[in-house]
């Protein structure tokens, strides 16, 4: 492939996907839709927003476990079959961890729910570019996984079909959604791991320790 068409390719798939969607009000709507759901938050921006919008004892706040998101909230939906399990986390942690898709889609439980919000850049280590910004598919790799139930979101009110699926618990989903690089004020959850941890148990009527 000649340097032009190389230049012409990455130019398309770059301009092929448009990131828009206020993403603090879009998990808001989305956690004001599924208020019952065990909420499991990857590292950063997306822990930020969930506490900034819907403080509660069931969200399960990761701190610097780049990756675990999603391994975690397959066990937690496997260990919690008749709960609504919510994974809500970012392109460059799902892609730190890609290779627990191949897991959830063994398993596919019923009630868990993956939304990656994804705007292209990797925002904690100082806003580069990400593989999705550069022509990677994420929801093609989750299908490809064999999570036949993965879809992209590009419009702000796409909260809604999300939502239907937690509250349904009937298959294993896989929402990538396109937020815009936009940075509302951190809100930082509490960093007392274990206090977390035993706040979300006793939520569970689990014993704490």
């Amino acid at each position: 492939m000649s340097a032009t068409v190389q230049a012409t390719a990455k130019t398309t798939a770059e301009t092929a996907v448009q990131f828009s969607i206020d993403r603090r009000r879009f998990v808001g709507d989305l956690l004001a839709q599924t208020p019952d759901a065990l909420v499991v938050t990857g590292l950063g921006s997306p822990s930020y927003d969930v506490f900034a919008t819907t403080p509660r004892p069931t969200n399960f706040y990761l701190w610097g476990a780049m990756g675990a998101a999603i391994p975690l909230g397959l066990g937690l939906a496997l260990a919690q079959p008749e709960k609504s399990v919510l994974v809500i986390t970012g392109d460059g942690e799902s892609l730190m961890g890609v290779g627990a898709l191949g897991s959830v889609a063994v398993r596919q439980p019923a009630n868990l729910t993956i939304v990656v919000l994804d705007n292209g850049h990797f925002g904690e280590t100082g806003m580069q570019p990400s593989h999705a910004s550069l022509g990677a598919d994420l929801t093609a790799v989750a299908r490809g996984f064999g999570i036949a139930d993965a879809f992209r979101v590009t419009e702000q009110d796409g909260h809604t079909e999300i939502a239907q699926r937690v509250l349904a618990r009937t298959g294993t989903t896989y929402a990538q959604v396109l937020i815009s690089t936009g940075e509302p004020p951190r809100a930082l959850p509490p960093r007392d791991g274990v206090a977390n941890k035993n706040a979300f148990r006793a939520e569970l009527g689990l014993p704490t320790f």
